[in-house]
């Protein structure tokens, strides 16, 4: 990713994927054939997601490390990212002095009709989070745009006042209303398109695959409620 990365943005401290960036080439990637014909380019391959996410796991280990942690998964989105990133937490824990308890705790968020986010926000699950009280809580994200819909989450989150709150997020839009409401610790820093795979979805479909991906506008049409 040698010609769409650049030096870590202060913004956000994730990798910055440039607005003329073109991806890569499909034919250079395994994908589900059943997608043949949807994408338009590989963003960020699946390794590359794999290594970055090492690293967040090591910056969370050094802030957080012999700090119990409840983490608090935004579903349906962000399982992928938050099972690998536990999992490296996890190898950390088991391969250095240091440690970090976790509980892990499940939500889910539904803001997107099609390829537009609705005004109406759904938090599913959050009703049952009163034993955040007192507790360090790392949210897991997929991905954040305007951030308007964390900024909704971390309120509701903070009524059951947690001793801290910590926020990861795989994905940071470059949207120009852009709340400021960012995450803790960023994947990538993106261009605002509409991005599928490795979890995220278009209506339920692509969650099935691996890298992340720019769907085409015929695949927007063939798959639109």
């Amino acid at each position: 990713m040698a010609d769409a990365a650049v030096q870590p943005d202060a913004r956000t401290g994730g990798i910055v994927i440039s607005d003329d960036w073109s991806g890569y080439s499909l034919d250079l990637f395994s994908y589900p054939a059943h997608y043949a014909g949807d994408l338009d380019s590989v963003i960020i391959p699946h390794g590359v997601i794999m290594d970055r996410t090492e690293r967040l796991a090591r910056d969370i280990m050094d802030d957080l490390g012999d700090h119990d942690i409840v983490v608090l998964c935004v579903l349906k989105g962000g399982y992928q990212f938050c099972v690998d990133l536990v999992d490296s937490i996890k190898a950390l824990s088991c391969n250095s002095d240091r440690t970090i308890p976790m509980r892990v705790h499940f939500i889910r968020l539904k803001s997107y009709l099609n390829d537009q986010s609705t005004k109406d926000l759904h938090i599913i699950g959050a009703e049952e989070l009163s034993f955040l009280a007192g507790k360090n809580v790392l949210i897991v994200e997929a991905i954040v745009g305007t951030g308007k819909t964390m900024s909704t989450l971390l309120k509701h989150v903070e009524a059951f006042r947690p001793k801290m709150i910590k926020v990861a997020g795989l994905l940071v839009k470059r949207v120009p209303d852009n709340s400021g409401c960012l995450p803790d610790y960023v994947g990538f820093e993106i261009p605002d398109w509409f991005v599928v795979g490795y979890a995220l979805d278009y209506n339920e479909y692509f969650r099935d695959l691996n890298h992340i991906c720019v769907i085409n506008e015929s695949a927007k049409m063939k798959y639109k409620i």
